[in-house]
């Protein structure tokens, strides 16, 4: 099995969606499958530009898509910030969603063309946006269902660390049932 490993929160040390996809990664790799670790902080992608927008041969684009094509299993550390995504990995999705090569459209509609793949999402949240009134402010996880499935990619799950900057019991019942439903994972 290949696996991508994508890392985007930017307290490299104290980041809990990195110590999430970390486990994840070990929980789900076999000694014998290939790991393609990507920090998209350490070493990110530029923003998109016209210029590389519109440019025939992008190599950086072109290695990322080789990485995305050649995976199995994607995992996304993926933090929320003001709501959303890093621009890092903004920058990485960028890249990656991509006319004629990740998706087309047709007389029928939209197709994503990277079926088969498996995704999980290490999300970590300071505060609480799976229910209650602030859940309409959650573009985070939303914004990577739907940008996953705009490719094709359908089968994901999100192991969720939220509340971890509510207080220290409120942090360690967060990272306990993230640890859990990673125990959990085949």
């Amino acid at each position: 099995m290949n696996i991508l490993h994508l890392d985007s929160g930017l307290f490299v040390e104290q980041s809990v969606s990195r110590k999430l996809s970390k486990q994840i990664v070990e929980r789900i790799a076999g000694e014998a499958d290939q790991v393609v670790y990507r920090d998209l902080v350490t070493d990110p992608v530029p923003h998109l530009d016209a210029e590389t927008l519109l440019a025939e041969q992008q190599p950086l684009t072109q290695t990322l898509l080789d990485e995305l094509f050649a995976a199995d299993v994607v995992v996304i550390g993926a933090p929320m910030y003001n709501f959303t995504i890093p621009t890092q990995l903004k920058a990485w999705f960028d890249r990656v969603l991509k006319a004629g090569v990740t998706f087309k459209y047709t007389e029928q509609g939209l197709q994503g063309l990277l079926t088969g793949k498996k995704v999980y999402i290490a999300s970590g949240r300071g505060g609480i946006y799976s229910e209650g009134a602030a859940a309409a402010m959650d573009h985070q996880e939303s914004y990577l269902r739907n940008a996953l499935g705009f490719i094709g990619i359908t089968d994901v799950t999100v192991i969720r660390a939220e509340g971890v900057n509510l207080g220290e019991a409120p942090r360690q019942q967060a990272l306990q049932a993230a640890d859990e439903a990673i125990a959990e994972l085949a």
